[in-house]
């Protein structure tokens, strides 16, 4: 058993406070995980925990998570099993109720091709990337990339500009799927592009203007492809909606300008999967 912290200028709760209330880690630095369903989702995802911090109210779950840690292939050191007071837990946590357990985890390096591959359990499956260029909600952020993990993404981008998908509040929202699917965060919109192209992967640019855009149920979305998704109030920038091979957008009534970010994200991405499925069933 470890002494309880019962200092708010402890180091460690110093680097909870930091990580439970920012805007999301740095590269390097640890990724702020709150609450019990979160942090096991996190363990079985395979992230490697720095540090559990538990207060006196989150004892029985953390006792659970334990168990469950000790079954994985990370665990959690018993050294860094942290307590403090409900008082001082408080003081760190980011949520308004806070349930008495919270973690730190390694970022896991992603790269490029992990993107296009998806996680281990979607290997073989076509590339489709959902690409967030300059989202700035972060409660969009964390519903897009949970929408792409249930509709078969098989990794998504946070290009620069765009709220952290690692963040407190896009944690919350994607439910876990920030941590499981893979993720490429601050990456510059030309060099992204670029690489897509090479690829061989089709841009496309969800879009609301009604000159450029075709619906979404008429394009052919079973190919390789990348869903860009634009900013809240500005949409999409112009080198992006040049570059794609086709803009789409879905169909509402006139007398609504556009959809929420994370809505309109979800419905195309709900169309690439319909297509998809479509296709694999005729093929059987």
């Amino acid at each position: 058993m470890t002494d309880t912290i019962t200092s708010r200028d402890n180091k460690w709760l110093k680097q909870f406070r930091a990580a439970l209330r920012g805007t999301g880690p740095r590269d390097g630095e640890p990724i702020g995980v709150e609450g019990p369903k979160l942090v096991r989702e996190a363990l079985q995802s395979g992230l490697e925990a720095e540090a559990l911090l538990v207060s006196e109210a989150g004892e029985d779950d953390a006792a659970e998570i334990l168990d469950a840690a000790s079954t994985s292939e990370m665990g959690i050191p018993r050294s860094r099993v942290l307590r403090t007071t409900n008082k001082l837990f408080e003081g760190v946590a980011g949520t308004d109720a806070p349930q008495g357990v919270a973690a730190l985890f390694r970022q896991r390096a992603w790269g490029f091709d992990d993107v296009l591959r998806g996680p281990d359990a979607m290997r073989g499956s076509s590339p489709l990337v959902v690409v967030l260029a300059a989202v700035q909600d972060p409660g969009n952020v964390g519903t897009i990339l949970r929408s792409a993990e249930a509709f078969g993404a098989t990794g998504a981008v946070a290009a620069r500009g765009t709220a952290d998908p690692w963040s407190p509040k896009a944690l919350r929202a994607s439910a876990g799927s920030a941590l499981r699917l893979p993720v490429l965060r601050g990456m510059a919109i030309p060099v992204l592009l670029a690489q897509l192209k090479i690829a061989r992967v089709r841009i496309y640019a969800a879009t609301s203007s009604p000159e450029t855009r075709g619906a979404a149920a008429e394009a052919d979305l079973r190919e390789p492809a990348a869903i860009f998704v634009g900013n809240e109030s500005t949409g999409l920038p112009a080198e992006v909606v040049r570059a794609a091979d086709a803009a789409i957008s879905i169909p509402m009534a006139a007398s609504v300008e556009s959809l929420n970010a994370g809505v309109a994200a979800s419905l195309v991405l709900y169309e690439v999967a319909r297509q998809r499925r479509l296709a694999a069933g005729d093929e059987e």
